[in-house]
């Protein structure tokens, strides 16, 4: 029973916290470190190729998102060069949960 209740926590925890984006403007998308902490209106990450070499991240409104030029995205950091997001987090913290109570 304790670990549902630490499984719903970890769930509400990361729903009340918001979006989390990169935002850079940057030459090579995988330097873009800095994030961001959306406001509540911007429900998607986003990646915009500007002329050739240069990238720029950060949030975006979906109805905003233009398909085909910018490339949009759902989930805390997805907008990254590497994969990573609340659902790698939400495995690794619920595999160590069951590790630990089990």
């Amino acid at each position: 029973m304790k670990l549902y209740g630490a499984l719903i926590l970890f769930v509400t925890l990361s729903t009340a916290c918001g979006l989390r984006c990169y935002t850079c403007t940057a030459a090579d998308p995988r330097s873009c470190t800095d994030t961001k902490s959306c406001a509540v209106i911007f429900d998607r990450c986003f990646s915009l190729p500007i002329g050739t070499d240069v990238v720029t991240k950060g949030c975006q409104n979906s109805l905003l998102c233009v398909v085909g030029v910018m490339s949009c995205c759902e989930g805390d950091l997805c907008n990254s060069a590497v994969p990573t997001g609340s659902s790698v987090l939400l495995l690794l913290v619920s595999s160590a949960l069951i590790t630990l109570f089990l």
